[in-house]
């Protein structure tokens, strides 16, 4: 797969949640407040020291087809996180006036969506990971981009997961793995070639759990 390239939709199944229905469960739904993280599986991973504050954008594509979710995955180079799926988004920095602000810049520059096609309609509980980062999520549902130029140092693809997918409860697992002589407990979604896991996993879960109907 050549570097930067956008994949297609595969396997799109027939929209079952609906923009509308997604926009009346975020306005019923109670504000952020819960601090998630890798330690929800691990109670031991909470960090001690202080916290690196980061944004991501959850961006939610209002296809014809349905809505999808879009993902990047990071290129093999990079010292942290090589390879893995995750959200466009990184630190904040000092200019940024909050972390819409981080969000959207940081999208601008790691995949070329324009804020422009960005509309901001909630935020998902603040995410904690092991490695020390306190992660706001924003929500936003995404026209159709016509075109992406994703960043070839720190991008390698971007796809889009059917929201359908996300929101199905049998698409979650929970897998482990021993890292430092522990057993460590993490949610994976896996979607065709993509093993999403880890931090994104996690926010994932919070997202379906924000817009799942359960009745």
């Amino acid at each position: 797969m050549e570097q930067g390239a956008i994949l297609p939709i595969r396997a799109m199944r027939a929209a079952g949640v609906t923009r509308d229905r997604i926009l009346a469960r975020l306005a019923a739904a109670p504000p952020p407040g819960v601090r998630r993280g890798d330690h929800d599986l691990n109670p031991d991973l909470l960090p001690d020291g202080p916290l690196t504050r980061a944004a991501v954008l959850v961006p939610l594509i209002d296809r014809p087809q349905g809505l999808t979710v879009l993902l990047t995955r990071r290129t093999d180079h990079l010292q942290a996180h090589a390879g893995q799926i995750s959200f466009p988004g990184g630190r904040c920095e000092p200019g940024d006036c909050d972390p819409v602000a981080t969000a959207l810049r940081e999208t601008e520059e790691e995949i070329g969506l324009s804020r422009s096609l960005v509309t901001l309609i909630g935020q998902l509980d603040t995410y904690v990971t092991r490695t020390g980062f306190e992660v706001t999520p924003i929500i936003a549902l995404v026209a159709p981009p016509p075109s992406l130029v994703p960043d070839p140092h720190e991008v390698a693809e971007v796809f889009e997961v059917p929201l359908d997918f996300i929101l199905d409860p049998a698409s979650r697992q929970r897998h482990s793995r021993i890292y430092a002589g522990a057993t460590r407990y993490f949610y994976v979604f896996p979607w065709c070639d993509y093993y999403i896991w880890g931090a994104t996993a996690g926010m994932l879960v919070n997202l379906a759990e924000l817009l799942r109907d359960e009745s």
